[in-house]
């Protein structure tokens, strides 16, 4: 198995406002993010649940995306 890496979610690109570098959003959280949306429209569940859900869920797809890489 490969190893997950939390890469970026998106490209580095200067902040023109203080004109430093920034990392954005990491894939883990884009992925959370992204699952989140979905089990909410689904469930009523309390948020903390639905977190925790969706970060089991953006894990697993690192997983599976370090499997086939």
């Amino acid at each position: 198995m490969s190893e997950i890496r939390d890469e970026p979610a998106f490209p580095k690109t200067p902040f023109v406002e203080i004109g430093t570098p920034q990392n954005g959003m990491s894939m883990r959280d884009y992925f959370a993010a992204k699952a989140m949306q979905g089990i909410q429209s689904r469930v009523n569940w309390d948020i903390s649940s639905i977190a925790r859900l969706a970060y089991e869920q953006a894990d697993a797809m690192l997983i599976v995306r370090a499997e086939n890489e």
